[in-house]
């Protein structure tokens, strides 16, 4: 077991934030979960942020669940990648909240989704459902910035999910529209409702929806890492 400290204040560069995080892999989230005296949740059903939540604190970050990066002064966003044994990602990767109103305005460069997309910092972590919490080792960190074709396909998938959004089609997008970002039901249970824009531009009621990267876009991040 390293000893880990729970840092006090954010990193003041990358590189502080690089060899915080580099400092992490090949540790345990319960390793992380002792130094940071939290208890560590026996699934993670009902808790399913919580290694996210716990590897922020144990570097530092400040964003909380504002709409900025979780590095907000380093302008570096922070996402855990469960990963399969066979270094494969598990689960699409929860990006932030879609506007389904008021979006007048908005476009690719001021929206938040390219704001938490600029830089991010990767943590693979093991998730294996078999394995157990707090057995699951983090990996080595990734940082990580979107190539030019990269961020032309997501700033294509963005603006054609948000023109269904704005032209009342929001009940007709399923996960098959978009290339590397989809748009997806994002509540806690199917009674939490709000408001979006219908076909005839009245106001109908709808679940959050979250925009996601795929599977197949964070194996290629991760493929492109590990080949350099």
């Amino acid at each position: 077991m390293s000893s880990l400290q729970v840092p006090q204040n954010p990193p003041d560069s990358i590189d502080a934030l690089m060899q915080r995080a580099q400092g992490l892999a090949g540790l345990t989230l319960g390793d992380l979960a002792n130094a940071a005296d939290i208890a560590v949740p026996l699934n993670f059903k009902t808790q399913k942020g919580w290694s996210g939540q716990l590897i922020e604190l144990c570097l530092g970050a400040s964003a909380g669940s504002k709409p900025e990066q979780d590095f907000p002064d380093l302008g570096v966003e922070l996402k855990s990648l469960p990963l399969s044994y066979n270094n494969q990602p598990l689960e699409t990767t929860y990006v932030c909240y879609a506007p389904l109103t008021n979006n007048t305005g908005v476009n690719w460069k001021n929206s938040n989704v390219r704001n938490k997309l600029q830089q991010v910092l990767w943590l693979p972590i093991q998730g294996e459902r078999e394995i157990p919490p707090a057995e699951r080792v983090i990996g080595f960190p990734i940082l990580w910035q979107p190539s030019a074709d990269e961020n032309t396909q997501l700033q294509h998938d963005w603006e054609e999910l948000m023109d269904m959004i704005s032209l009342g089609h929001v009940e007709r997008i399923d996960a098959t529209v978009g290339t590397y970002l989809q748009l997806r039901p994002k509540a806690a249970n199917g009674s939490v409702l709000t408001d979006a824009i219908g076909e005839s531009g009245q106001v109908i009621k709808t679940r959050p929806r979250g925009f996601y990267l795929r599977k197949n876009f964070t194996q290629q991040i991760l493929e492109r890492a590990f080949a350099g």
